[in-house]
């Protein structure tokens, strides 16, 4: 029932770093965990001690948590073992975890054919495995592991195997999608009869994506009377991922009306970006809630509306989970997308300025030569503010010579070297004007090197500038040899928001330029630094 209050058990340490291309060292876990504690999620689950040695680490030196329960994973006493003859599961109880959940089997077909041990034996192995843990730590929490598959197979038998975790002193018993394959109507009629064959057990759900429900049967577990949701941060996890607590969150507490221990909402946004860049990965600009699109509108209609009054195109207020409105410009904007980019910028204007209605034209024309604005806002301010003549001359591009040489070697192995000579204007005295040259693994790296080399002395916080991201889009692949290149680069620097600019021409090198001087102009003007034109 709204009102009442969930717990948020995290798994990103463990169940996330078994995503394909992830790892974590001891020390990332270690601040992970930290993060996580600073926004209220109840349970963090740092790993299985013992069973790497990463992991090993990571408890051996745990963080110091502020409110949130450190607790291992692990499996339950192997058959034909006390648990106090267990090596694997006294590993467990020795940590110093505050709580320890073990994954048991649930589905008779598992028990029969992975342990290939009788039935009853596996019943009894989870009841002695949780009791030990409940006596060591006073909180056990029992995985039933493949519990839907288990209950549509045998709902007699799973349910048994939660009743003998539920003996043994089981805080949570948290029912497993193992596979990802149950869909919604499934997990709320289950979980359902569960709840009212064990009343008063405490209820958890740990799903997996394969189906694209993770997040949804989550959900729908909570409707029938789940109270503790496990998941991960951006829906890390193994196959297509576990569900994504960043979405579940903001769902439960904003649209579902449950309190849950998140202290602060409004940091979501920036706990999953710079997640994504802990891992040098890009943030999903679709993600539900904390995606740069999110709340992006581009419609002219869209735009006019919500400036107007959000909630006609919103369905929550984007400052309550830390992110927010952008309007976008393209062929479909209207002229009140661009008025209130121009606001959004801080940028003065006349309504009645012809340039205005000459700008919108422009924008229009632009995005269908290739110049998507949406997705470069520097680039995008960098033209209008140059419209409206705010932006002063910092220098002139004059002439950029890039010349690629192949050489093959006996064998046909061949080895590239690139070099690129640009001239740079900076005043009209001889004096002024300055060529420099540089070498490059490629054409961009060396007009990238060039560029810098001949405006660094003039402008030291050039060297400031990071190339974070560089994409290559074809605008109209069926031409072939012949398509129109479309140059999209993120910047970055200390201290700055990242930003994207862009170039687009049938030279990959004219476009390139483009974009690296768009990045460089925009960086230099928001950061107040006087021309040094004469």
């Amino acid at each position: 029932m709204a009102g009442e209050r969930v717990y948020l058990y995290d798994t990103t340490l463990r169940d996330g770093a078994q995503t394909q291309g992830v790892s974590f060292t001891s020390d990332e876990k270690a601040a992970i965990a930290l993060e996580l504690d600073r926004i209220g999620v109840d349970h963090i689950e740092g790993g299985w001690p013992g069973a790497n040695p990463t992991d090993d680490a990571f408890f051996a030196r745990p963080p110091r948590l502020m409110a949130a329960t450190l607790t291992a994973f692990g499996m339950t006493r192997r058959s034909g073992r006390s648990a106090a003859n267990d090596p694997g599961l006294q590993t467990l109880i020795q940590s110093p975890a505050r709580a320890i959940c073990l994954v048991g089997k649930s589905w008779d077909f598992q028990v029969d054919v992975a342990l290939g041990i009788p039935r009853d034996e596996n019943l009894r192995i989870i009841e002695d495995s949780v009791a030990a843990v409940h006596a060591a730590k006073g909180e056990a929490l029992f995985d039933a592991e493949h519990f839907f598959d288990g209950f549509k197979a045998n709902p007699g038998y799973a349910l048994e195997c939660l009743k003998a975790a539920h003996a043994g002193g089981a805080r949570w018993l948290v029912l497993c999608d193992t596979n990802g394959g149950t869909l919604p109507d499934e997990i709320e009629r289950i979980v359902a009869a569960v709840a009212e064959r064990l009343p008063g057990a405490g209820l958890g759900i740990h799903c997996h994506n394969d189906t694209g429900n993770a997040v949804a049967n989550s959900l729908a577990a909570v409707r029938a009377g789940v109270r503790m949701v496990q998941g991960t941060l951006n829906g890390l996890g193994e196959r297509c991922g576990n569900a994504n607590l960043v979405t579940l969150i903001p769902t439960l507490m904003l649209k579902m009306g449950y309190t849950t221990g998140i202290r602060n909402l409004a940091g979501l946004t920036a706990i999953s970006r710079g997640f994504d860049q802990r891992l040098n990965r890009i943030p999903d600009r679709y993600a539900p809630y904390v995606g740069a699109s999110a709340f992006a509108h581009k419609g002219g209609l869209h735009a006019s509306a919500v400036e107007k009054n959000p909630a006609c195109y919103e369905h929550v207020d984007p400052a309550k989970v830390g992110n927010k409105r952008t309007v976008l410009i393209s062929d479909q904007a209207g002229r009140s997308n661009v008025l209130t980019r121009l606001v959004d910028l801080g940028i003065d204007y006349d309504a009645k300025d012809p340039r205005v209605d000459q700008l919108v034209e422009l924008i229009k024309q632009r995005d269908v030569a290739g110049y998507a604005y949406d997705e470069a806002d520097a680039s995008f301010e960098m033209l209008v503010r140059r419209r409206l003549g705010q932006v002063p001359v910092y220098f002139k591009l004059e002439q950029v010579d890039v010349n690629n040489v192949l050489q093959y070697d006996d064998q046909g192995e061949v080895r590239t070297r690139s070099l690129a000579v640009v001239r740079l204007r900076f005043g009209n005295r001889a004096e002024d004007l300055i060529t420099e040259a540089a070498d490059g693994t490629g054409p961009v790296h060396a007009l990238d090197l060039a560029l810098r080399k001949a405006l660094e002395p003039r402008y030291p916080l050039i060297k400031d500038i990071r190339l974070e991201d560089f994409r290559v889009h074809i605008i109209n692949a069926e031409r072939g040899t012949d398509a129109m290149p479309r140059v999209l680069i993120r910047n970055g620097r200390d201290g700055k928001d990242d930003w994207w600019t862009f170039g687009v021409s049938p030279s990959i090198i004219e476009a390139s330029a483009e974009a690296l001087l768009d990045a460089f102009i925009y960086e230099l003007y928001r950061s107040g630094v006087d021309a040094k034109y004469r």
